[in-house]
């Protein structure tokens, strides 16, 4: 595996570093616009663990290319990841692949703060229909990201997914490998009495299956639903009604999705 820092109008590498099991590159130097982080000689459909920058979480991922690229975050784009990551003159990324004892853990499958707005090889990835104005801080990726903030709205740690006042607005959580799953929770934003509510929600899962699922204003405290299922590769949240008030903003800090690998 190869880990490299470069900069798309030369490709020169700033910082570089290769790993049979784990690669872990530690390097000085300030992050330019237009640098990339890429991960080389992975093998495809595998299970890694990534910490894209030292101030956030790593990641559990599967990823199924053999290069995955991240591009370097600036100005807007950055306004929903903590101020530290990407900040400064020494910098910490690292890839090691996941044991197998690791990869059948029960945990939240659908955390993973390493994951970009485009489709980019690697799971779980967040998408959804609709993203309040294109900005960062309402996109899909944001109800994934294992931030729990939901006072609030706006730059971290307040981002979310913000559905732009469109009643047809869906997320769907990609798992790119079949799960099984025994309970989602959802955070929804409280940022009263700015933010609305919603009351109701549909569960779509890929094998054809739905669950309708109530909801209630709640203020930091997760919407918890048992749904157990077997052999999920995506989950999409649907046909949401808002409460009857007078706010048009409701929004969702986090879903949360517990279960095993398959």
């Amino acid at each position: 595996m190869k880990i490299e820092v470069y900069n798309d109008w030369d490709h020169i590498p700033k910082a570089i570093v290769q790993g049979e099991e784990i690669a872990v590159l530690a390097w000085d130097g300030e992050y330019r616009k237009g640098d990339n982080i890429e991960f080389s000689g992975l093998e495809p459909n595998k299970y890694y663990f990534v910490r894209i920058d030292g101030a956030m979480a790593e990641s559990y991922v599967y990823i199924t290319e053999s290069t995955v690229k991240f591009p370097i975050p600036f100005y807007e784009k950055k306004e929903s990841l903590n101020p530290l990551a990407f900040a400064g003159n020494r910098h910490y990324v690292s890839i090691r692949k996941a044991k197998e004892k690791e990869i059948g853990v029960y945990r939240n499958l659908a955390l993973n703060p390493f994951d970009r707005h485009e489709e980019f090889g690697v799971y779980p990835h967040a998408s959804a229909n609709v993203e309040t104005r294109g900005e960062s801080v309402f996109e899909a990726k944001n109800a994934t990201d294992g931030i729990l903030a939901t006072p609030s709205h706006g730059e971290w740690p307040f981002e979310s997914w913000g559905i732009n006042r469109q009643d047809d607005a869906e997320l769907t959580i990609d798992f790119g490998r079949e799960v099984n799953i025994d309970e989602i929770r959802l955070y929804t934003r409280a940022d009263f009495p700015h933010d609305n509510w919603w009351v109701q929600g549909t569960l779509e899962f890929s094998d054809g299956s739905s669950e309708i699922i109530k909801m209630e204003k709640k203020c930091g405290e997760p919407h918890i639903f048992d749904i157990k299922k077997t052999g999920i590769s995506k989950i999409k949240l649907c046909n949401l009604i808002k409460a009857d008030d007078p706010s048009p903003f409701p929004a969702l800090t986090q879903i949360e999705v517990y279960g095993t690998d398959l």
